[in-house]
């Protein structure tokens, strides 16, 4: 039964959706502006207090028992953690409440934490300050699902992207402000130690005081009974995120990029001073480029993506990732030894500036990775189970920095160099991908179209809020060029299974991509009566899934640029699925100007029209574009007033 608070939610959120023009809209906007507030102090107070510990421990206290070169291990472990512990508790809480009631206890507990902490400052207590540590550890585990399973309750699917990409941003930034304030702070003479208690204090409190306006995000899973084992529950979590296979592997890729930043970030103080030759200033301006290159990454996904969740974009960031990891080390490994360089020295010598661009393309090549990733996960787990998939894709981070540490530290033990470790991790981050990609191949496919639609057509979508977000439905297309499965592939942000003709299978690379992607090979019946009937068993199955099938009802290419009389095979596919209860809608759309392109059948050869005589036949960024109609209920659907709706859509 929908609550009247979720049915507000659901009317709200498309009519804010289409009110704004991009993401930095959603700043003004009650549903995202306070969550992103909230989450900004809380990764700021993290990191300010964090950071601020570790100075003090490094630098001012001398402890016989926590010597300052394992302090920044002590403390991250400590940090880790409850992560590992609770992220399965977390998740079900976050199901099984309103999230928002969730947010307010989580940055109650935050001041209770800070005044604990803020006492331990006054005292330079550092057992205090320890237990301080794993207690926000606790407080950040178990805002984590909140976090990602609030984003997709209140925004539209097409602000899915735009939405995480700001948070994305937001995070890095209060990290950065956080370490950074963290450090001036508690290096103040007589007063540094109150100060930064002070800070922690009033962070937490403004963070407080900005979740009171977040609006209510009722319970997806109200009638969950909570396992309070973490172990038993976290194998469950593990096994519910397996359940959909394009989900697991997707936390499995977000995993793997905590793994590769992790590398990153904890050898940056180290990488500064023994390679670079430069004092703590450049230490921080590593942190600083790699920080504004997360956040510019993460807001051109939106821009990147027309504003749906492109998960092409994933194999992009991969393939940025590599390249700049592999060029840092080939750009830091022969840099003249010299004493100490201050931020001035270090920034006035130009065989530095292609390290920091390296490191500045790997991050942002990191947010176009990452941001998608957790978009699609948000965009397919099952609402009443989201907050626990989202708990799983913690335990699994917190797992793989575990581990990028222990291989890491193996490395530099086993007398490897930090340049080095950067391009084992860029290589092996090359070999993940591949096999992740190989494994989910959506995502290699997405790629794909997403480079036909940007850098070979100038490609302009029309309508597509009419392509359903859920449910099953059938997309009707005419069909100009061997590319147009691709394009219609590059404008939906969910999968779609074609049903084409089984000849299209045996030209080379096309051939392949469409076994890839799924497609059902279908043959006349005259021809392979078989092969007919299982085409159109296998679309019937499409549908019982709940997925999108397209067709095209022609039967061919066009070879005149003409659009051919529809045949009557949707007619039969909407009949089989009616006769067991499935009324899927039909979408009608018209792919324009492709008419004359290279995959286009208008060259003549040998009295024969054909495709893919003349490369670059109208040269790069020629304009084509998709025009979507509205849905045609199923009682409706007819061939011939298919084909008038597709061909008034050719004329829009």
């Amino acid at each position: 039964m929908t609550t009247p608070a979720a049915a507000a939610t659901a009317a709200t959120a498309p009519h804010e959706a289409n009110a704004h023009a991009n993401q930095f809209a959603l700043l003004k906007q009650r549903r995202f502006a306070p969550f992103f507030w909230t989450q900004f102090a809380g990764a700021a107070n993290d990191n300010l207090f964090k950071f601020a510990f570790t100075v003090m421990v490094t630098y001012q206290l001398q402890l016989s028992w926590m010597p300052p070169a394992m302090a920044g291990l002590a403390i991250g472990a400590l940090f880790i953690l409850p992560f590992l512990l609770f992220s399965a508790t977390a998740g079900q809480l976050t199901d099984k409440f309103d999230k928002t009631k969730m947010i307010r206890f989580v940055k109650n507990l935050e001041i209770a934490i800070m005044l604990l902490a803020a006492w331990g400052f006054v005292r330079a207590d550092a057992v205090v300050l320890l237990g301080c540590v794993f207690l926000m550890g606790l407080h950040s585990t178990l805002f984590g699902p909140v976090k990602f399973a609030y984003l997709p309750q209140v925004l539209d699917a097409r602000e899915l992207t735009g939405g995480n990409g700001m948070v994305e941003m937001g995070t890095f930034v209060a990290i950065l402000l956080g370490q950074v304030a963290g450090g001036l702070l508690v290096a103040l003479p007589q007063v540094g130690h109150a100060t930064v208690a002070v800070a922690c204090v009033l962070l937490a409190l403004v963070g407080r005081g900005v979740a009171q306006a977040i609006p209510r995000a009722p319970a997806t899973d109200p009638g969950l009974v909570i396992n309070w084992n973490p172990f038993s529950e976290t194998w469950r979590n593990l096994k519910l995120a397996h359940g959909n296979i394009v989900v697991f592997r997707s936390l499995l890729g977000i995993s793997w990029m905590w793994f590769f930043g992790a590398v990153f970030l904890s050898q940056f103080p180290s990488f500064a001073k023994e390679v670079l030759h430069g004092d703590e200033q450049v230490a921080s301006l590593l942190l600083v480029v790699f920080s504004v290159g997360i956040g510019a990454g993460s807001l051109l996904c939106e821009t990147l993506s027309r504003r749906q969740v492109e998960i092409g974009l994933v194999p992009l960031g991969a393939i940025g990732m590599s390249v700049f990891a592999i060029d840092l080390y080939f750009a830091s490994r022969a840099l003249p030894p010299s004493a100490g360089m201050g931020l001035g020295a270090f920034v006035g010598q130009p065989a530095h500036w292609r390290v920091m661009a390296d490191l500045a393309l790997l991050s942002l090549f990191a947010g176009l990775y990452s941001v998608p990733m957790y978009a699609l996960i948000q965009l397919r787990s099952q609402p009443t189970h989201r907050a626990r998939i989202i708990a799983a894709n913690n335990i699994l981070n917190a797992l793989f920095m575990i581990g990028s540490s222990v291989i890491a530290g193996a490395l530099l033990g086993a007398g490897f160099t930090i340049p080095q470790i950067f391009l084992f991790t860029g290589i092996a981050n090359a070999l993940v991908a591949f096999y992740i990609f190989m494994l989910v191949p959506e995502y290699l496919l997405r790629f794909i179209a997403w480079m036909l639609s940007h850098f070979v057509y100038r490609f302009e979508i029309k309508g597509d809020e009419h392509i359903p977000t859920e449910g099953a439905a059938v997309l009707v297309c005419n069909h100009v060029s061997f590319i147009d499965a691709i394009l219609l592939m590059a404008a939906s942000p969910r999968p779609i299974r074609f049903i084409m003709d089984h000849r299209i299978f045996k030209v080379p690379v096309l051939g392949w991509l469409f076994r890839l992607a799924k497609a059902i090979p279908i043959a006349p019946q005259k021809e392979d009566p078989a092969a007919y009937e299982a085409a159109f068993a296998r679309a019937l199955g499409v549908l019982r899934e709940g997925d999108l099938l397209a067709i095209f009802p022609e039967g061919a290419i066009t070879r005149d640029g003409q659009l051919q009389p529809f045949k009557g095979g949707v007619m039969k596919i909407i009949e089989s699925a009616r006769a067991e209860g499935i009324e899927p809608p039909v979408i009608p759309m018209a792919l324009t100007n492709l008419w004359g392109s290279y995959f286009s059948r208008i060259e003549l050869r040998g009295g024969e029209n054909v495709a893919m005589a003349k490369p670059f036949r109208r040269g790069f960024f020629s304009r084509v574009g998709l025009n979507v109609g509205h849905a045609v209920p199923p009682v409706e659907v007819r061939p011939e007033a298919l084909q008038q709706r597709v061909s008034g859509l050719l004329a829009a």
